[in-house]
């Protein structure tokens, strides 16, 4: 049995602030790099040219790829065979905390949804996974709102066909327009129940930007693209870098379909202990 102190957990979520805060991942940075080299309309190649040359201004000098910093969302997947010495709920809240104040990123998250209230840093949300092994993986995605706000929810009759619910993908993405900063990353969860699909779809943003995507993916990539929609939704031939589907077995009764959308600005990282 291996034994996690809590303290370890809080500075190592504290450094994942740091770097999803600060460095886009590498995989968006080379789908961003290819969309700027393929693309023809000049004004949107201005604009992926200002969003590259932000991320390597903020990766030198250490700045907030985006002003909104986000609702910290933290994927824990668990070794069953790990005992942890603390509070892990606790030790991620201060983890996020320790790291928003320290490298001064905006506080945007109120204490009460209806009530609202001053915004403060945490408490963040967390989704947890029990794996095989002794170790812990911590994932943090800093979400920003003007892309989830997009968040789109369906649950299909069973009978529907591909063809529904790549039209209710589309239709998302069209909705979401420019006011969600493309080019989009877009995840998709298929099946399961209505909050499962959700988590799906946003666990889909995690996964690698790489080729080998799946037909219905390419389908869908290609069909968003024609929209003509392009970066900041001035036009152009890149309205998304990536669709990414993930699926679970559902019940006989139903087909829950969630769509989850990142702006071009999609950070995450990770490590694990």
């Amino acid at each position: 049995m291996k034994k996690i102190e809590a303290i370890k957990i809080t500075r190592a979520v504290t450094e994942l602030v740091r770097r999803a805060s600060f460095f886009l991942r590498g995989d968006v940075l080379s789908a961003l790099r290819k969309s700027y080299a393929v693309e023809k309309n000049k004004q949107a190649k201005t604009i992926l040219k200002a969003i590259l040359d932000n991320a390597a201004y903020a990766r030198k000098h250490n700045l907030a790829i985006c002003q909104d910093t986000g609702l910290p969302v933290v994927f824990i997947q668990i070794g069953q065979d790990v005992m942890i010495r603390g509070d892990l709920k606790a030790a991620i809240n201060k983890g996020i905390d320790e790291g928003y104040r320290r490298y001064y990123l905006r506080n945007s998250i109120v204490g009460h949804p209806l009530k609202r209230g001053a915004p403060g840093f945490s408490p963040c949300i967390m989704h947890t996974d029990i794996v095989k092994g002794n170790k812990i993986k911590l994932t943090l995605l800093p979400k920003g709102f003007g892309c989830e706000n997009k968040s789109q929810l369906k649950m299909f009759k069973p009978t529907a066909s591909i063809e529904e619910i790549e039209e209710f993908v589309i239709k998302a993405v069209k909705e979401a327009g420019h006011d969600a900063c493309p080019p989009y990353v877009i995840g998709v969860g298929i099946g399961g129940t209505a909050d499962y699909a959700g988590l799906m779809a946003k666990k889909a943003l995690l996964r690698k930007i790489a080729p080998g995507s799946s037909d219905l993916e390419k389908d869908l990539l290609k069909r968003i693209n024609k929209t003509g929609i392009g970066p900041m939704g001035l036009g152009g031939m890149n309205t998304a870098l990536a669709v990414h589907i993930q699926t679970h077995p559902t019940h006989i009764a139903g087909l829950p379909v969630s769509v989850n959308i990142s702006c071009h600005a999609l950070r995450s990282a990770s490590v694990t202990l």
